[in-house]
């Protein structure tokens, strides 16, 4: 007998990444992440690899985003083949109970032995029209 295997759902990706954003985990979120990812953020710099992706998350969380927590949430997922999929989402961190959106965020997802890994992260702020439609 043969076994399936298991493939994970974009749901359970963006969980992953909230979760380890919450909890302040940089090791967590940077597994996320294939070994040569790129990592784009809203301010105009760039990450590459996943060492250097949890290793500015490790900064992130204990200095400049400190106790904040992740909101996200897909807008479009794009099948592109049998292992990859683009996910669109809306997002926002904060510190207060409620969390609003405020950047665009697309994750290219290649799925590797059954477990989605992101590929490549580009993160934008929202602009007054995005902001009145997502959030």
């Amino acid at each position: 007998m043969t076994t399936q295997p298991t493939h994970d759902t974009v749901e359970a990706f963006l969980d992953r990444i909230r979760t380890a954003w919450d909890a302040a985990d940089a090791r967590t979120y940077g597994e996320q992440f294939a070994e040569d990812a790129s990592y784009i953020i809203f301010l105009g710099d760039a990450m590459f690899g996943r060492a250097e992706i949890t290793e500015t998350h490790h900064d992130v969380f204990t200095k400049w985003q400190k106790g904040t927590r992740m909101a996200v949430k897909p807008i479009n997922v794009r099948q592109v083949d049998a292992d990859t999929v683009v996910v669109v989402t809306v997002g926002g961190i904060g510190k207060g109970t409620t969390i609003g959106y405020d950047k665009l965020q697309t994750y290219t997802l290649r799925n590797r032995d059954g477990r989605f890994e992101c590929v490549a992260f580009q993160n934008t702020e929202m602009n007054r029209r995005a902001k009145k439609a997502y959030s």
